[in-house]
């Protein structure tokens, strides 16, 4: 069996998509018995300001902008779907791009989308 590079992995690691590296990662968590999860720290008698946080949110495309193709884009790598399903739910704003997401997750997505010039609703 042949061994592979660091820049093969690499270049794996950038042609994949979020489904591909999804299941890679579950993979490895599997073979390895590891946890690819962050550790979060509890504070003892809560915090008022993280617990007004809430634990999950929908990130929902509102607006499409000017540039449309860059939204598809960001939509397909964000979701794994294919082109025309992309196409299809940016077609539809407002759509939900990802349901019940670590608030987290969330913040990252709609920097993203925002970045590709939709405008974008967490809650």
């Amino acid at each position: 069996m042949a061994k592979l590079t660091h820049e093969d992995i690499l270049a794996y690691l950038e042609e994949a998509t979020i489904l591909e590296l999804n299941d890679l990662v579950k993979a490895i968590e599997e073979k390895f018995d590891v946890t690819a999860a962050a550790p979060v720290a509890v504070v003892a008698g809560g915090d008022a300001a993280a617990d007004a946080a809430p634990a999950n949110v929908t990130v929902t495309l509102t607006d499409v902008g000017a540039t449309k193709v860059a939204v598809i884009k960001a939509v397909r790598e964000i979701t794994g779907l294919g082109l025309v399903d992309a196409k299809g739910l940016v077609d539809k704003v407002p759509a939900e791009i990802k349901k019940d997401i670590p608030a987290e997750e969330g913040a990252k997505i709609k920097e993203q989308l925002e970045a590709a010039g939709a405008t974008v609703e967490v809650k």
